[in-house]
């Protein structure tokens, strides 16, 4: 799964406009001023593993092969602490948008795409708000895929 989980980071490091990327291990949790990110941030999690045996294979090591589905959760955040209502100025409007831009870059990126080549291709399965109440803007949308041979 490390191997997934670094081909994802690598990949979106193509995208322009993440200014973070790593491995979800809590950093938008610690609720304080100095978060360990830089904003627009993109934090990559692999959850819901699912597996299934295909049979003995006495060549390979580990011989019991099996198949697994996972979860990929991709969490795309950016701090937004400016106005963006129907009459704040164009120029704050365009940068609390810019968010909904960066996500559209990601899922153009990932979706269809093969983290390597015993994985299946990432298929977005979900989107969701991940509510805050400290200004920081949070989505979190999951990709499916599946691993052979594992």
């Amino acid at each position: 799964m490390n191997q997934i989980l670094q081909a994802v980071q690598n990949q979106l490091s193509e995208v322009p406009g993440i200014n973070y990327i790593d491995e979800n291990t809590g950093q938008l949790d610690a609720y304080s001023p100095n978060y360990p990110v830089k904003w627009p941030c993109v934090l990559l999690d692999i959850n819901n593993a699912r597996f299934s045996n295909l049979g003995m294979d006495k060549s390979k090591q580990p011989m019991q092969r099996q198949i697994g589905e996972f979860n990929l959760e991709v969490r795309v955040a950016n701090l937004k602490l400016t106005n963006s209502s129907a009459k704040a100025p164009s120029r704050q409007k365009e940068q609390a948008a810019s968010i909904w831009e960066l996500i559209e870059e990601i899922h153009k990126s990932l979706h269809g795409w093969r983290p390597n080549t015993m994985s299946g291709a990432l298929i977005r399965t979900t989107f969701n708000r991940v509510l805050r109440d400290d200004g920081v803007q949070e989505y979190a949308i999951v990709y499916s895929s599946d691993v052979q041979n594992v």
